[in-house]
This record gives C-alpha cells, sequence and structure tokens, in this order.
C-alpha cells in the first residue's frame, strides 16, 4: 500500500510538472507570436500641412515633406497614424491610416529625436499663450529697418532682425551695445541679432573701423597664412567681438565647394576641395561652440559655379551623383560637428527639383533631412534677392518647403501671405505651431531664452 501512494505520488509531480511545462510552453509561444507580431507592425505620424485638389502635403516628425494621394475625408491640420509592416517596401505615407487627436502635450508629429528635443514642452507651453500672428512672426528674420526699428520689433514681436554694414556704419562699440540691448528690451522673447560677417568680401561689422581695428580676412586667405589653426583662431576672436556687440547668430561660413578663380562664390569660399572644405566646416563649427554666436553653414546644396543669385536666376546643370559626392560632404561635416542651422540658395538645382529654387523646393530640403539626418533650423536666403523677388506667393511656398526661417525684406507681405494661406487652409495652422515651437526651441538651446 505504501508503495502504490508513493508511486501515486511522483506520478503526480511528474504530471504538475508536465502541465507547469506546457503552460510555460504555450506562454513561450505566445510570447513569440507576440514578438513576431510586434517585429512586422510599425507605426508612423504625420500632419497634413496643406491640402490641394486630388492630394496633401504630409510632414513627418523628422520634417520629410511628401506629397499623398489620400481620400478627400483627410482635412488640412489633420494628424494621421500611418500602420505599416515592416518589410513593407513602399512610401511611408502609403500605408493604412486613419486620422487621430493631437496629444495634450506634444503631438506626435513633432515628436522627432532633433537636437532641439530637450527644450520642446517648455516651447511648446509658451507658444500656447502666443496669438497666430505671434508665431508667424517668429519665424521671420527680417532686415534691420531704417527707421522705428524698436517700435516696429514692439508692435510685431520677429523672430529677429538681420543687419547690414550701413547699420553698423560711423557706430561705436557702446553705441551697438546700446542698439541691441534696446532692441532686447522691447520684445518678449529675445530675438536672434544676425549678420553675414563671413571675412573678406563680405563684413558687416568688421568694415567699421570703430568696431574692429582691422576688416576679418577671407577663409582662403587665413588658410593660405596658417592652415585650419588660424581658422579656428579667426573664429574664436570673431564670435568673441559678435558676441560682446550683442550679435549672436552669424550667417557663416561659406562651406561651397569651388577651385576655379572664375566662379562667383570662389572670393567667398576656403577654395579648396570637398575634402578640405568638409574640415573647414568642421574646424570652425566646433571652435564657435560655447562663444554665444551661433554659426550657420551655407549655400546648400552647394554653390559649385552657378551664378550671382542676388541679380537673377541661377540654373545649376550639374549631376546629382556631383553634388552628392562633391558638394554634400562639407554640410554633413558640418553637420556632424553641431551645426544648429544651413541656409539653404536660391538656385535651381535640375538634378533634385529643375521646376523650383532651391529655397523653395521640398525635395531639395528632404535631401538635407533624410540623407544628411539634419534635425536643425532651415533658412531661406533672403527673398528679396533678384533670383526669387518675382516669385508669386515666395513665402507661402518657403514655408510649405520645409524652411523654419525666413528671410525677408518685406516682412509686412511675408506676414500677410502667410496670415492669410493660414486663414484659406492653403497651411495648416498645425504647421505655424511647430516652426514657432522649433524656432523658440532653437533659442533656448542658443541660451538666449531661459
Amino acid at each position: 500500500m505504501k508503495k502504490i501512494i508513493i508511486l501515486a505520488l511522483v506520478l503526480g509531480v511528474l504530471g504538475l510538472f508536465l502541465v507547469l511545462g506546457l503552460n510555460n510552453k504555450e506562454t513561450e509561444v505566445k510570447k513569440e507570436e507576440k514578438k513576431v507580431t510586434k517585429e512586422k507592425i510599425s507605426k508612423s505620424y504625420a500632419s497634413v500641412i496643406s491640402k490641394n485638389e486630388g492630394s496633401v502635403t504630409l510632414q513627418d516628425s523628422k520634417n520629410i515633406i511628401k506629397e499623398a494621394n489620400l481620400n478627400s475625408e483627410v482635412q488640412n491640420g489633420d494628424m494621421l497614424e500611418f500602420v505599416h509592416k515592416k518589410d513593407d517596401k513602399t512610401d511611408e505615407f502609403a500605408g493604412k491610416h486613419k486620422v487621430i487627436a493631437y496629444d495634450d502635450k506634444l503631438p506626435k508629429a513633432w515628436d522627432d529625436e532633433g537636437i532641439f528635443k530637450k527644450y520642446y514642452n517648455k516651447a511648446y507651453e509658451k507658444i500656447q499663450k502666443m496669438s497666430l500672428d505671434e508665431k508667424i512672426a517668429q519665424i521671420l528674420l527680417v532686415r534691420y529697418p531704417d527707421s522705428n526699428q524698436a517700435e516696429t520689433l514692439k508692435s510685431n514681436k520677429f523672430g529677429g532682425y538681420i543687419f547690414y554694414a550701413k547699420d553698423f556704419k560711423d557706430k561705436n562699440y557702446s553705441d551697438v551695445q546700446e542698439m541691441m540691448n534696446n532692441l532686447q528690451s522691447v520684445s518678449d522673447i529675445p530675438i536672434l541679432t544676425a549678420v553675414d560677417e563671413e571675412g573678406g568680401k563680405v563684413i558687416r561689422v568688421s568694415s567699421n573701423p570703430k568696431l574692429s581695428p582691422t576688416p576679418f580676412k577671407s577663409s582662403r586667405e587665413l588658410y593660405l597664412e596658417g592652415g585650419f589653426d588660424k581658422i579656428k583662431e579667426d573664429t574664436i576672436n570673431k564670435s568673441n567681438l559678435l558676441h560682446d556687440l550683442g550679435i549672436n547668430l552669424n550667417l557663416a561660413p561659406v562651406v561651397d565647394v569651388t577651385t576655379n578663380p572664375d566662379d562667383y562664390m570662389y572670393a567667398r569660399a576656403l577654395g579648396e576641395d570637398s575634402e578640405k572644405t568638409s574640415e573647414y566646416a568642421e574646424t570652425v563649427i566646433k571652435a564657435s561652440k560655447g562663444l554665444g554666436v551661433t554659426y550657420v553653414l551655407k549655400h546648400f546644396p552647394g554653390y559649385g559655379n552657378n551664378s550671382d543669385t542676388h541679380t537673377g536666376s541661377s540654373v545649376d546643370e550639374r549631376s546629382y551623383e556631383d553634388i552628392l559626392n562633391n558638394d554634400l560632404p562639407p554640410f554633413q561635416s558640418g553637420i556632424k560637428a553641431g551645426a544648429e542651422a544651413v541656409l539653404v540658395s536660391h538656385n535651381i538645382v535640375n538634378s533634385v527639383d529643375g521646376d523650383n529654387p532651391a529655397s523653395l523646393s521640398a525635395k531639395v530640403h528632404n535631401l538635407l533631412r533624410e540623407n544628411l539626418g539634419f534635425t536643425g533650423i532651415i533658412i531661406t536666403d533672403d527673398l528679396g534677392m533678384g533670383a526669387i523677388d518675382d516669385t508669386k506667393e515666395a513665402t507661402v511656398k518657403a514655408v510649405l518647403a520645409g524652411n523654419d526661417l525666413i528671410i525677408t525684406t518685406d516682412w509686412e507681405s511675408s506676414m500677410a501671405g502667410i496670415k492669410e494661406a493660414t486663414d484659406n487652409g492653403r497651411i495648416s495652422s498645425h504647421l505655424i505651431d511647430k516652426l514657432a515651437l522649433r524656432i523658440i526651441s532653437w533659442k533656448y538651446y542658443m541660451g538666449i531664452l531661459r
């Protein structure tokens, strides 16, 4: 009897282990099935930034802009969730989609991994208290007017002012500091104060001997004198001067690759090959860090041997491979070094987009975002330049192309154009929110907003 009881107990224990084993195996199978399902399915988000007949324009969390043929129920400003199989090779915006609500905090389409992400929540809180006009004004870098500068800024709350040599003429150090302090004192949100202090041919501040004993030299002169060590030293000296004067944004360096003295951009560039120009871009960006002045890589996607866009249109006929292999590396190098902003030219680059100037081309901007992984601020060249000043609705096109900051002289037309396009539904108000958020996040990152 005792043996029978012991045998029963043994069999019972074995049965229990068997059941537990089967349950564990079943659990593992379910986990594996769930894992496989999770691996096969992914989600992405994009917002409708503009709606046209038969198509919509979408922008995702990486700021990639594309046209998509979606059903007529999708409205301007909608947030869309796309569901994909991870091995699906179709377009990201061509999958199954549905309209979802914007988050209480940051909408999913804004939640990218950009260099300013740390400040998105603070910036989001700030834009909730701003009017549409104030948000539009933040994305404008306006030519410093000849009169009523502080009053105009106080009334319109621009993102910033850009200054030229005549704005510094005959002024001494304290005059410029007072000018900048007065402007900052009337602005609720600290402004960008920008110049093109490239050195050599383009000097705004150092053209005035009261501000600098000698004009800053061109990058080529510096390189021939002392290589990249000299360029580093010059960047530090330049940054210290600009910062002391109250200037926080320098629209330089020129990282266009040109080795032909007959090219329009040669006098403003390093004048060396792509590899050396890449090292130049890295040197300037790294040397500028921590000195209170942000530097801007220009002129994307590379000026090459094109003519002057200040006076008229210029068409770049080079192959895509040439641009990819020769012109993009300096921008890539500068971006890896921590560049916060890139300025886009007005050249028509046929191999990328033969229908639009680069500054108004979503394809060119996508090249910067996708190929180079740039998450910072994209800036237009001045919309008042000859290559673009007669383009109808240039400001609206610049916004829809993927620019974050627009340089303009005719700020009244720029503001009115964006406002009208937002009111009539051509531009989503959520896009304006996103652009304002990015500019304000940048200002936190720069340290001018605390």
